[in-house]
């Protein structure tokens, strides 16, 4: 066979990336004149960074921890303008993690707060607010955090809290050896955190000002998960999982009356995987009853939990089976380094009829998982900052999600818990999703792609989809104007 000619090998080398191109998430994407010269700027700002990576390699933001990295990405041009942009939904992330730990910081500072046990301990102390003191534990007595704050200072009791309340850590790789280290650590956050922010003043406080730092974070559409833990009050009185989930909905509407350009809320019952047979048929009478009271605002089911340490969801398969067929599901599947073992929860998940899956990391050893992903187009959850912090990739430029955006995929990108690792609600992983996980080609199409997919593959109506692209195109026309009058 002849060698083509030099001529002959250009044209198809340029075809032949063309072809790729032509297949990459957002390519369907026309830009109007105006995004075109955003585009450009934007693009500008990547190039910069990416040059920067390939002269000095350990530079490049993505290749290294988010922990080493986060008052670098502050700072970056790239990162304020992602800030700036209208970027959709987030449709994957849970309750208590997804707002500042600062809200429940300032909590510690209320009256009838008590704390049992001290900071230099293995496990961090557990809280209760009550108007009297608590009952002793192993014989040692639960302590006023006012009179602990005299001791410590506000300052040093603050610092305190936000190393117990956050995976931060200056030496990730020697605080966290293994993915069950970190998990452990992440599991005890929550269960010190929990009676903190389920006392009801500081639930309501709590969630009405993460709905405030999405707004700040240019996004206009929230569905998360909950496990629905106790709320309470100082009264004694614990509240059912109906009137918490009736406040969640009311705090959504009263703050869509107050920001008109907001899109809404939904809610995923996602209680935990590592239960027995008898707490999840719990678990299923609770979801079966808030789908009833509240058709509209809870989305669906799902667990949440270690993948690798809980129980598959081929154990639960003949109960989920039997659930009311209009329940959806948006199965965590995939979020494991394993092939063979907890990745089958990925052919459950599909074969269960998910709507979505979170995470999806190890789809990729999956053909058929693949295959039947797109042709029942369901849609994966990317979060890359989560599967870096909780040790599925340390590279993000090595994340999966590189192949789903090369092959548009549907995917969209989410934050999954980032209080818990300092991060902004969401901009944090589009900036890396768009300067890590994407193509050196890929531009504004891509972001555009991005925040549309959120819409698309919400759980929301298709009355309320066409209302909120009709809102979030407002905002996105809004932030081109703007952008261009700054150029």
């Amino acid at each position: 066979m002849l060698r083509p000619s030099f001529e002959e090998f250009q044209a198809q080398r340029a075809d032949f990336v063309s072809q790729e191109e032509k297949r990459a998430l957002g390519a369907d994407i026309v830009l109007t004149e105006d995004e075109l010269k955003v585009n450009e700027f934007l693009m500008k700002l990547k190039n910069a960074e990416l040059e920067v990576g390939l002269k000095t390699p350990f530079e490049f933001v993505p290749a290294r921890h988010l922990f080493h990295v986060l008052d670098k990405i502050k700072n970056c041009p790239l990162f304020k303008l992602l800030q700036k942009m209208p970027k959709g939904a987030i449709l994957h992330a849970h309750d208590t993690a997804i707002g500042s730990m600062e809200t429940i910081i300032k909590a510690t500072y209320q009256d009838f707060l008590w704390q049992h046990g001290d900071f230099d301990r293995a496990s961090p102390p557990l809280y209760k607010f009550s108007k009297t003191q608590p009952a002793s534990i192993d014989d040692t007595e639960w302590r006023p955090v006012a009179d602990i704050r005299k001791e410590l200072g506000d300052e040093g009791y603050d610092h305190n809290l936000r190393t117990i309340f956050t995976l931060f850590n200056k030496d990730p790789v020697a605080a966290y050896p293994s993915i069950n280290t970190i998990w452990s650590k992440f599991a005890d956050m929550f269960c010190s955190l929990e009676p903190i922010v389920t006392y009801k003043p500081v639930w309501e406080k709590y969630f009405l000002n993460t709905l405030e730092e999405l707004y700040w974070d240019n996004v206009s559409y929230l569905e998360f998960r909950g496990v629905l833990p106790p709320v309470y009050d100082l009264d004694g009185r614990v509240y059912t999982a109906e009137e918490i989930v009736q406040i969640y909905y009311d705090i959504s509407e009263n703050f869509k009356k107050t920001h008109p350009d907001f899109i809404g809320v939904k809610f995923i019952y996602a209680p935990h995987r590592i239960v027995n047979d008898e707490v999840f048929d719990g678990y299923l009478e609770i979801a079966e009853n808030l789908h009833k009271k509240f058709p509209t605002f809870v989305a669906g089911f799902d667990l949440v939990g270690q993948e690798d340490l809980g129980r598959p969801l081929s154990d639960y398969s003949e109960r989920l089976l039997k659930m009311t067929p209009s329940i959806q599901f948006f199965f965590h599947a995939g979020e494991t380094n394993w092939w063979g073992k907890t990745d089958e929860n990925l052919v459950d998940a599909i074969l269960l009829g998910t709507k979505r899956i979170g995470h999806g990391f190890a789809a990729i050893k999956h053909p058929r998982v693949l295959e039947e992903i797109k042709k029942r187009n369901i849609c994966i959850e990317l979060n890359p900052l989560s599967n870096q912090v909780l040790k599925l990739v340390d590279d993000c430029r090595n994340h999966v999600g590189a192949f789903y955006f090369s092959d548009s995929y549907p995917v969209v990108v989410s934050s999954d818990d980032p209080a818990f690792w300092c991060a902004s609600p969401l901009t944090h992983d589009f900036y890396i999703a768009f300067l890590g996980l994407s193509s050196a080609r890929q531009d504004l199409r891509l972001l555009k792609k991005l925040a549309l997919n959120s819409i698309e593959y919400s759980a929301m109506s298709r009355a309320e989809k066409v209302e909120a692209k009709h809102k979030w195109n407002i905002a996105w026309n809004s932030f081109i104007d703007r952008t261009m009058q700054s150029l």
